[in-house]
């Protein structure tokens, strides 16, 4: 187990994430408590977000995700909102998904900026949008927001 942590965490010195290298799976619960990770998703593009309740400028992107969600209603394309909250702030999360009637597929890892996806994909600001392609391969760890028409040109292209 030492020895797989050692070359895990050699690897994360050396990726660059570029285009069409594989992702580094990631999971979390769902507001049922469903653990559910990237890897269930391959077959179709993923556009991850990641956010917390109390980011104001990720709160602001949710309109826009959300009309970018309707929008793309029936195609081959999956959002994952993924929340890096404290645990302790675990009721406010699944309240503010109910509120706010988040779609997509709401999860949340239990260690906050130390769960694996803000580790392995070196994040250390929200929000945060990242697109992986149908193979499960990256596309994009620092992608466009849902305020621009940028992410759903480039979902767009995925899809074709």
């Amino acid at each position: 187990m030492i020895r797989r942590k050692k070359l895990h965490d050699f690897e994360l010195t050396i990726r660059k994430f570029g285009d069409n290298e594989p992702a580094i799976d990631f999971d979390g619960k769902t507001v049922e408590g469903k653990k559910v990770s990237l890897s269930d998703f391959k077959g179709k593009v993923v556009v991850v977000d990641v956010w917390a309740t109390w980011c104001g400028p990720c709160k602001g992107e949710i309109p826009s995700l959300q009309k970018l969600e309707e929008e793309m209603k029936g195609q081959d394309v999956v959002f994952i909102s993924y929340s890096i909250d404290d645990m302790k702030d675990h009721d406010k999360w699944i309240k503010f998904v109910a509120d706010e009637k988040l779609g997509g597929v709401q999860i949340m890892g239990d260690l906050a900026w130390k769960s694996g996806i803000c580790l392995n994909y070196k994040i250390n600001a929200i929000p945060r949008f990242m697109v992986f392609n149908k193979q499960n391969q990256i596309v994009s760890i620092d992608a466009p927001r849902p305020s621009t028409p940028a992410l759903k040109e480039l979902i767009e292209k995925l899809l074709k």
